[in-house]
């Protein structure tokens, strides 16, 4: 019996070579229906095996065909144009004048007296500091400097020189002495002393009401702007403009330090003073004269300084004789912290007393 089947599976395996062999290319339909004969066929003729692997077989067909149609069926659809929407046209943007043309009629007036940006000018006027000069400009090297201003010097020694105009006469230098102390006290210090105090340093030669009233004035005329340029000022200015050594700038200060003293020279403005005692050291040292650039920055003629020389030469003169008593300044000044500038023997010479003979006592 076993024999028997195994014949008739091995004459089915050699029939369904033949069939393929000569049926190369058959359909799906067929193979179907081939499948279907040899399931259908008894399994006494067929091995138990075969018919397993012939159902897989017809199964795995079938999915194929299952798969094979449902891609058929799920074409991808036409796409159809989309219009893009017409955005609306814009008209193109205006073009606005960044910068208002303001009549002259519509200028409104200044807010502030410090603000002056919006006040019309009938001119245009230009910084003394951009003007060119008819001499050699003495800061143009110190632009780097920050510390030196040198944008904008020239017009801070012009206002300078507006400061000045404010003689005292003799009669009331020492009422305007007094007063300056108690202005000044009030300024700087914590508890400024009182109005009497300063009566009795002048011997009651002035009443409180005289003060007071002195103080009003000097406020008034100063319009309460109490810083004012001092000699010191205008020497930096000159030392830097000729450029000289540290022995005759502290000459000119200790030449201009002793005019404190001198009520004849109280009219004096502190630019002259500076300007003079400058001159007065070259004369001494003999190191340089009165060039057109020092008459151009400082303001002053050579004829203009004689005068004030010869006060500043009478100062000397008398400090070296003890003819004052006002040694204070000439003993400053003879430290070694001074250079001992006031013990120099230039200052004994004969140019010195020359010069300072048409004001000395006969």
């Amino acid at each position: 019996m076993a024999v028997r089947i195994r014949k008739a599976t091995r004459a089915a395996a050699t029939e369904t070579e033949v069939q393929s062999k000569n049926c190369p290319t058959m359909t799906v339909l067929e193979h179907r229906v081939a499948l279907v004969n040899i399931i259908n066929k008894p399994c006494a003729t067929l091995g138990l095996k075969k018919v397993l692997a012939l159902k897989k077989e017809y199964l795995n067909l079938q999915e194929q065909t299952v798969i094979a149609s449902k891609m058929e069926k799920t074409v991808a659809p036409k796409m159809e144009p989309v219009e893009r929407c017409k955005q609306p046209e814009t008209p193109p943007p205006k073009e606005y004048c960044t910068e208002e043309v303001v009549k002259p009629e519509q200028v409104p007036p200044c807010p502030s007296p410090m603000d002056i940006s919006a006040c019309p000018s009938e001119e245009p006027s230009e910084a003394f500091s951009n003007e060119i000069l008819p001499v050699e400009d003495v800061d143009l090297k110190d632009g780097n400097n920050p510390m030196l201003c040198s944008e904008y010097v020239k017009d801070v020694y012009k206002y300078l020189r507006e400061l000045e105009d404010n003689p005292v006469t003799k009669q009331n230098l020492q009422l305007v002495g007094v007063t300056a102390m108690l202005v000044a006290s009030k300024y700087e210090e914590i508890y400024p002393p009182a109005v009497r105090d300063f009566v009795v340093i002048t011997d009651d030669a002035y009443s409180c009401a005289q003060i007071q009233q002195m103080e009003r004035l000097i406020l008034k005329k100063l319009d309460f702007s109490l810083g004012k340029p001092l000699p010191l000022h205008f020497l930096r200015r000159a030392s830097k403009i000729a450029e000289i050594d540290t022995v005759q700038h502290t000459l000119c200060k200790y030449l201009m330090e002793l005019t404190m003293g001198d009520y004849e020279m109280v009219h004096y403005p502190p630019s002259l003073i500076a300007a003079s005692a400058f001159h007065l050291s070259q004369k001494v040292f003999h190191c340089g004269e009165w060039t057109p650039l020092l008459q151009y920055y400082l303001g002053y003629r050579e004829d203009e300084l004689l005068p004030v020389m010869q006060h500043l030469a009478k100062n000397v003169v008398q400090v070296n004789n003890s003819l004052t008593k006002h040694m204070t300044i000439k003993n400053k000044y003879a430290r070694n912290s001074q250079m001992r500038i006031s013990t120099i023997l230039q200052l004994r010479s004969v140019f010195i007393l020359d010069l300072s003979k048409p004001l000395m006592p006969s």
